[in-house]
C-alpha cells in the first residue's frame, strides 16, 4: 500500500513530520489593518509547509495526517522555474486543536522550536481574547516581532499602539 495511509501506520512517522517541518515549515503570525475589526487590526496565525510542486504529494500526506489545512500550487515570482506547493493551516481552531498539541507532544529540534513556542503563546492569547484590546494586541505584536526575523510591526508603529504603554501578563 502506498500513500498517506501507509505513511501514517509506519513507526516513527511523527518524528519524520517533526524533521520535515523543522526543515520546511514556518509558524507565522500576521497583524494587519482591518478597519472593521473592533480595534482596527486583525491577527492571523498560520502554519505553512512548502515544497516544489513536484513534491505536492508529501504535503497532501501531511494534510491527510492532520486532517486540516489546504494544499495549493502557486506560480513563483522569483527566479525559480517550478511552481510552489504550499500546505497552510489558518483556522485558529485547527491550529489550537491539532497542530499545537502535535508539536507539544513531538517537539521540534531546531531553532524553529522557539518560533513554535511564540506561535503557541499568540494562540493562547487569542483564545483569551487578548487580540480584541489594544493592550493585548500590543503584547501579541511584541511576540510576533521576535518571530522569523520580522521587520518592526506596523501595529507597534501605529498611533493606537504609541498611545498605549505595553502591558504584559505575568
Amino acid at each position: 500500500m502506498t500513500g498517506a495511509v501507509n505513511q501514517q501506520e509506519r513507526p516513527g512517522f511523527e518524528q519524520w513530520v517533526v524533521g520535515f517541518v523543522d526543515g520546511e515549515g514556518c509558524f507565522t503570525v500576521s497583524i494587519f489593518r482591518q478597519r472593521s475589526a473592533s480595534v482596527g487590526w486583525q491577527v492571523q496565525p498560520e502554519f505553512v509547509v512548502v515544497q516544489s510542486a513536484h513534491s505536492v504529494r508529501v504535503l497532501e500526506e501531511l494534510q491527510c495526517y492532520f486532517g486540516c489545512g489546504r494544499v495549493g500550487i502557486y506560480v513563483r515570482k522569483d527566479n525559480h522555474r517550478w511552481p510552489l506547493a504550499r500546505w497552510a493551516v489558518r483556522s485558529r481552531r485547527e491550529l489550537t486543536e491539532r497542530i499545537v498539541p502535535f508539536f507539544e507532544t513531538n517537539p521540534l529540534r531546531t531553532a524553529k522550536a522557539g518560533e513554535f513556542i511564540r506561535f503557541a503563546r499568540v494562540l493562547e492569547l487569542m483564545e483569551a481574547r487578548r487580540h480584541l484590546s489594544v493592550s493585548g494586541l500590543s503584547e501579541i505584536a511584541h511576540i510576533v516581532q521576535q518571530m522569523n526575523f520580522r521587520k518592526p510591526s506596523r501595529f507597534l508603529e501605529s498611533s493606537e499602539a504609541i498611545r498605549q504603554p505595553p502591558q504584559f501578563d505575568s
